[in-house]
């Protein structure tokens, strides 16, 4: 067997592939940026409130998987909270920790922001259950997770 070896970074293949996931990404925010408006929400906004419809989370914890301030996260959470999309609560482990969580508006205002995002659902209705598993496993690969941890 033969070791195998990692392309160079400037490869042609390799370079449009760059090219493509960034054209992905820019379609996505720009989309997601529409869907928030139609909202009367920015698309800082509706993310950390996508986050909050999964679980409630800290403030510093929210920073960190937006890759953000903690102040910038605070402003956010206040904006949300003053429109009854969020709460805080108190952290049933920990007292001094208070938790940003949806309201019931707030988890129903992310469903309905998640289900008019349309930019890669045609596209993927068009690949087979193995094509979609490969590339949601290639894309965790990618991040550095594991796509058995399914």
């Amino acid at each position: 067997m033969t070791p195998r070896t990692t392309p160079p970074r400037t490869d042609a293949l390799t370079l449009e592939v760059v090219e493509l996931i960034g054209t992905v990404v820019a379609r996505y925010h720009e989309e997601y940026e529409e869907a928030a408006g139609r909202h009367s929400l920015t698309g800082a906004q509706a993310r950390v409130l996508a986050l909050l419809a999964r679980e409630p989370l800290p403030m510093r914890r929210i920073a960190q998987k937006l890759k953000c301030e903690p102040s910038n996260v605070t402003g956010i959470v206040d904006r949300l909270e003053s429109r009854g999309l969020v709460e805080r609560r108190p952290d049933p482990d920990d007292r001094r920790v208070k938790l940003a969580a949806p309201t019931a508006t707030g988890r129903e205002t992310a469903a309905r922001v998640r289900e008019s995002l349309d930019f890669a659902r045609e596209p993927l209705a068009g690949l087979s259950d193995a094509e979609r598993t490969a590339l949601r496993d290639l894309l965790k690969r990618m991040l550095g997770e594991d796509p058995a941890e399914d």
